[in-house]
């Protein structure tokens, strides 16, 4: 998401480089992270290493790329032009992982299912998955899958982490029953467990929570900002960073395949991937500061937007 508006072209081929030099292979992104420049970015990249072959490449539609009606949401018509344009943008023959950003109410989503799958059976998609949904929405469009023997999302992309915990409830269980992939975003809280924002001060200018107010929503409230004091204070103890502890408390869930990183710059993506080498046990997991899970039940107002 930060390439090609925090990162320009040449910081994010340099994050990109190390990032496949420790051994990593997977990269996310969607049509509508900077109007397409950050697909575009990556593609150019991948052409200019000769390393698609060597990823695994996702991307999501549902976000207004133009003004007309048919230029955003789920419909076949926009899911059959988007796919077309994020190939172009990403050079590719074919995507890994196509996914729904987000679920749309005005368009059935067996129409949506329907497109899908067709993508798969032309080619142009390999896989596809789903993101910001809720339980009851990722069940229903499973078992219409699986009815009708069309494509079934294989992955789940939701916000995790130790100030959010919503996906406790009823989207973590469900997806271990089902076999469905966690790919979580979010690991460091749009930047409130980093120490960026505290209590009684102004909001850094640019950043995430005072760029865009469904974070600031979701984040940016007093028992949060507490907490967030408390974990910062549980980092220094460990002698760990924020942002590396943050990433090893999402790891310390079974259920979560992968935590999907942002960086704007080389600097954060090599100090956030050492959390992986944290490991926590359960007991420690559940010492270090976090919102309580029941805060979060059905709560997150990504979901409502």
């Amino acid at each position: 998401m930060t390439f090609g508006r925090e990162a320009d072209e040449a910081t994010s081929f340099a994050i990109m480089d190390w990032f496949v030099e420790q051994g990593g292979s997977f990269l996310d992104t969607a049509n509508v992270y900077n109007a397409g420049e950050s697909e575009a970015i990556i593609g150019r990249w991948m052409k200019a290493r000769g390393n698609r072959e060597k990823l695994v490449v996702a991307t999501k539609v549902f976000g207004q790329m133009g003004e007309g009606p048919n230029e955003g949401g789920l419909s076949r018509i926009n899911i059959q032009r988007a796919v077309d344009a994020s190939l172009r943008r990403l050079s590719t023959d074919v995507i890994d992982l196509y996914q729904i950003h987000r679920w749309d109410p005005t368009v059935p989503f067996e129409e949506t299912l329907d497109a899908l799958d067709d993508l798969v059976r032309e080619g142009k998609v390999r896989y596809v998955g789903c993101s910001n949904v809720r339980a009851y929405q990722l069940l229903r469009c499973l078992e219409w899958a699986r009815s009708t023997g069309r494509s079934p999302f294989i992955s789940l992309q939701p916000a995790y982490n130790a100030l959010n915990r919503a996906i406790e409830a009823e989207l973590l269980p469900l997806c271990a029953e089902e076999g469905i992939g966690v790919m979580s975003y979010n690991p460091l809280a749009g930047g409130m467990l980093t120490g960026k924002y505290r209590k009684g001060k102004e909001l850094p200018a640019g950043a995430r929570l005072e760029a865009f107010q469904f974070y600031h929503d979701r984040y940016y409230t007093d028992q949060a900002l507490d907490i967030a004091e408390r974990f910062l204070e549980a980092a220094r103890a460990r002698g760990a960073t924020p942002a590396q502890l943050a990433l090893a408390w999402v790891l310390g869930e079974p259920r979560v395949s992968a935590p999907i990183l942002g960086a704007r710059s080389l600097e954060q993506i090599t100090d956030s991937l050492k959390g992986m080498e944290i490991a926590l046990t359960p007991e420690e997991r559940a010492a270090i500061p976090a919102i309580p899970s029941s805060r979060w039940v059905g709560q997150d107002p990504v979901y409502d937007r």
